[in-house]
């Protein structure tokens, strides 16, 4: 399915121009595929650095600003080179009420589900209880911390990377199903956990059907934003108790 970038008129079969408003509705492909590829590349180079540096440099604040603040960058200068149309999905989607209520509370249960499944098969792998509030014990102003890198920033920035530049890019050159898999995929793999992409994948494709139900990245910003905090909380509450 192709969509204009302009009007947001969608056409199941590729043309060339907009019969609403006249815009040219593609790139080349090859133009777009280069994006993608390069996306792509990018963001695995990312996750290999982030992995070594992580693992050689545990508990450094610096540290972990310095990868946030270079996933950022990537994203933000992949995104500039759409500016245009990544602003508009900035729009606030029109959604009744009691969908955005039923979607709340689905990521509300889900994340409880989520978070006491990967405590059960972590204790059965490793007999040890992960806790992401833990990671920044070491510092002053703890939940403040945790809470900017674990529910603030992720929601804001992963979902412009993968639900805003790459979607785009990929429903111009493949399918919505086959985007929301491939968007799926690469998000949960950000994540450096194996035992993760059991759930953050599913979680990927929730967060791409938001994105192309309701045309905006509000909505999955919102939901990524309550599942992260949710989990944050029971986290902390479990530490403390």
């Amino acid at each position: 399915m192709n969509q204009c970038r302009n009007c947001k008129k969608r056409y199941k079969t590729n043309v060339n121009f907009c019969s609403t408003c006249g815009n040219q509705l593609l790139e080349k492909k090859s133009n777009v595929i280069d994006f993608i590829i390069a996306f792509y590349v990018s963001v695995i180079v990312f996750i290999g650095v982030s992995f070594f540096v992580y693992d050689g440099y545990k508990e450094n604040i610096w540290v972990e600003i310095l990868i946030e603040s270079l996933f950022i960058s990537l994203v933000i200068g992949f995104s500039l080179v759409r500016k245009k149309e990544m602003l508009q999905l900035y729009k606030f989607p029109k959604i009744n009420k009691s969908l955005l209520s039923l979607y709340i509370l689905v990521t509300i249960v889900n994340s409880f589900l989520v978070y006491y499944g990967v405590e059960f098969v972590n204790s059965l792998i490793n007999d040890v209880s992960l806790n992401s509030y833990e990671s920044y014990l070491y510092l002053d102003y703890q939940f403040l911390w945790a809470l900017m890198f674990i529910a603030i920033l992720p929601p804001i920035f992963e979902e412009l990377a993968f639900r805003g530049f790459l979607f785009n890019l990929l429903t111009e050159v493949t399918s919505v199903k086959s985007t929301i898999i491939a968007t799926s995929l690469l998000f949960a793999l950000v994540h450096f956990s194996f035992i993760s992409l059991i759930w953050i994948f599913p979680f990927g494709l929730f967060l791409g059907y938001l994105r192309f139900k309701h045309d905006s990245l509000w909505l999955p910003m919102l939901i990524h934003f309550i599942h992260n905090l949710c989990v944050l909380l029971v986290d902390y509450y479990a530490f403390n108790s």
